[in-house]
């Protein structure tokens, strides 16, 4: 399962229970907050767009940083 990178501007535990939230509401993901890096880490089947698209759900800035590849 592709594991991609994505940017939230979170800045506390609350913004952090919001990604929490719209992805576990998404379904078919694995993920990682890396809240004092503003990263998200998700393994998920579902393409790019729907987890961008998801993730801006929480009203935070959003970004794709890219594919990262398994360690």
């Amino acid at each position: 399962m592709p594991k991609h990178e994505f940017f939230v501007d979170m800045t506390c535990e609350g913004c952090s229970k919001a990604v929490t939230r719209v992805l576990h509401k998404l379904g078919g993901v694995q993920f990682d907050i890396d809240l004092p890096n503003k990263k998200v880490f998700i393994d998920s089947e579902h393409n790019v767009d729907t987890l961008l698209e998801t993730l801006k759900k929480t009203g935070k800035n959003t970004s794709y940083l890219g594919e990262k590849s398994a360690q």
